[in-house]
């Protein structure tokens, strides 16, 4: 037993109120080190003959990666505190492991073990309940559709003429995107997701001119109203992005300093260096980056602080819309994002609170700043693994495992899971255009843990590399759509949508990999309902034998139920000798059910 390997710290997502009943423990050791671990707790005031009363409970082994196994309780405290420790068993001993150490036998003392004070109700993470069962759709608004010629900007290029750069334009609009709502509705989609709508210099707008108006080319606030409205019509939630780590270099503030210099009156509103602020070369000021033509904001400032936050508030009381997306979200003080989510939540308790940040976001998610981040760790897992094919499954099954105990369960119920988006190469292009393995990519993302994002275009096979690439104009000529693929990807949708376990009320468990034959099978479970997914990554026929599998997935799977292939709707009943063909490239999905239930 490697004991110094044993890690457990009370909070986070080690230990957390999933709801208002309920505590989450987890409990990390070195991987196959164990072959079993309990939950002993009790309540800290719970005595009897000055006795400590205590319950141990087994708890299930939830995931392994390369180097771990994570352990796993749920329970229902009586009076909603406890005192808690560990025990773990090898195949030679047994330890008790707690906060002040490692003993062979339990310690009397209760003050050495693990401590969750109380289950405060107000303290329990809480994000919009309608996320969970949101598929977003990303429009980049410059590119989407052109529904009003007459507001193009001066040099616009006819739609799709050439390919996107970082300085043309092609007029895409608010109404563009109001006459394709139909479309969207048809695919499936109920969030809208779009990058920066306000004035701007750019045909990204991520340099924005002035937070409280629309920028021209899209149209004007009332054309907004009404976009915001019809889509509410068609139960379509609306999401705006937030830039507020940085403004444009046309933002009335900072030319104010560049006119000014010290002598202005917004000089604290930046990260100022020296005099006089010079953008080039390189800026002497902090930027986005080495952007001289985004400054970066002082969020510390009250004046800067009050005005973000009026803005935060303006474009929700006004306008109605269910959420911001928080652009650079890492990069601001944590106090500015505290009183963010304040202002927010006021307004619309439901608001979806999105943080772009791609690295570990605990930080960032105690239900304090915000409902979610941008999955980046799970973007990289399934583009490396199905789009690259440059992870085992092993690997990957490793990293969808870490993905998944870097946060607590309800946090990773609305994580924001995006294959690509205007940062990245599209997933086609990634996937050096094969479509089947674009398939699998979206097999997967929409059957896991959190709300899925599709990158406009991406549904219809649209190509595009590295920014400014993959900005390209929508496709709205049918003939040049991949309609095989639309159709794929809206049933995949309804799937998500009416089958409990295939969606987000799903818990997702690895059930076997085979590196050789480059497969994988992974299963989602909710009540008596469970689907098994099994994806052939590789390009070449591969069987699967049912003996194969784990004993405790085998016997589920042929013991008393009844099995239906859920995306061909095809009835079919397996034996234990029987073997599962996968062609190339391909799935098959089976939902395992017991007979009473049937």
């Amino acid at each position: 037993m490697l004991k110094e390997a044993i890690y457990h710290r009370p909070k986070n997502n080690f230990a957390y109120a999933y709801d208002k009943d309920t505590l989450h423990i987890v409990l990390q050791t070195k991987k196959n080190d164990m072959e079993s671990v309990a939950l002993l707790f009790g309540d800290p005031y719970d005595w009897k003959d000055e006795v400590w009363q205590t319950q141990t409970v087994e708890m299930i082994k939830s995931g392994s990666t390369a180097l771990h196994d994570y352990w796993f309780i749920a329970v229902k405290p009586e009076f909603y505190r406890m005192r808690y420790g560990f025990r773990c068993t090898d195949s030679s001993e047994t330890c008790y492991y707690t906060e002040s150490g490692i003993y062979s036998d339990p310690p009397a003392e209760i003050s050495n073990y693990f401590c969750f004070p109380y289950l405060n109700q107000i303290d329990v993470f809480q994000a919009p309940d309608w996320v969970k069962d949101t598929v977003w759709y990303q429009i980049f608004p410059e590119r989407f559709g052109n529904g009003d010629p007459s507001l193009n900007p001066e040099g616009t290029l006819p739609w799709g003429s050439a390919a996107p750069t970082a300085t043309n334009f092609f007029g895409g609009d608010f109404q563009g995107v109001i006459d394709s709502l139909d479309y969207l509705v048809d695919l499936g989609i109920n969030g809208i997701y779009f990058t920066p709508i306000f004035k701007a210099y750019s045909n990204h707008k991520y340099d924005t001119i002035d937070y409280m108006e629309i920028d021209p080319q899209f149209g004007d606030k009332e054309t907004f109203r009404r976009l915001v409205r019809e889509c509410h019509q068609r139960g379509i939630r609306v999401m705006l992005d937030a830039v507020f780590n940085h403004s444009g270099y046309y933002f009335p503030p900072f030319q104010d300093v560049l006119d000014k210099q010290e002598k202005s009156a917004y000089t604290e509103w930046f990260h100022l260096r020296e005099f006089p602020v010079k953008p080039e070369p390189v800026p002497n000021y902090h930027a986005f980056g080495f952007v001289g033509s985004m400054p970066k904001l002082n969020t510390e400032n009250p004046e800067v602080k009050a005005y973000l936050l009026k803005v935060a508030r303006y474009w929700i009381e006004e306008f109605d819309i269910d959420g911001w997306r928080l652009d650079v979200a890492n990069e601001v003080d944590h106090h500015f994002w505290r009183d963010f989510r304040s202002v927010v939540k006021a307004v619309k308790p439901d608001a979806y609170i999105l943080g772009e940040i791609w690295h570990d976001s605990m930080p960032w998610l105690g239900g304090d700043q915000f409902d979610a981040v941008m999955n980046y760790p799970f973007t990289n897992s399934a583009i490396n693994f199905l789009a690259k094919n440059e992870r085992s499954p092993e690997d990957f099954a490793n990293s969808i495992t870490n993905v998944l105990h870097m946060y607590p369960a309800n946090v990773n119920e609305v994580a924001f899971n995006l294959l690509d988006s205007h940062d990245t190469p599209r997933i086609l292009t990634l996937a050096d255009g094969e479509i089947d393995r674009v398939k699998l990519l979206y097999l997967f993302q929409l059957s896991f843990i959190g709300t899925p994002c599709i990158y406009y275009g991406d549904e219809i096979g649209m190509e595009g590399g590295q920014d400014p690439g993959c900005r390209a104009c929508m496709i709205w000529d049918e003939t040049k759509q991949n309609r095989e693929l639309f159709t794929y990807v809206k049933n995949l949708i309804a799937m998500r949508k009416t089958i409990p376990a295939f969606g987000n009320d799903g818990t997702f468990q690895i059930v076997m990999y085979d590196n050789e034959a480059n497969t994988l099978v992974y299963q989602k479970k909710a009540d008596n309902r469970r689907i098994l997914f099994v994806i052939n990554n590789s390009t070449e026929e591969q069987t699967l034998g049912l003996p194969d599998f784990p004993e405790k997935y085998r016997s589920e799977l042929v013991v008393g139920t009844r099995i239906d292939t859920v995306y061909s709707r095809e009835p079919v009943q397996l034996t234990a000798l029987d073997k599962i063909k996968v062609s190339p490239l391909g799935f098959r999905i089976f939902e395992y059910r017991n007979e009473e239930m049937v």
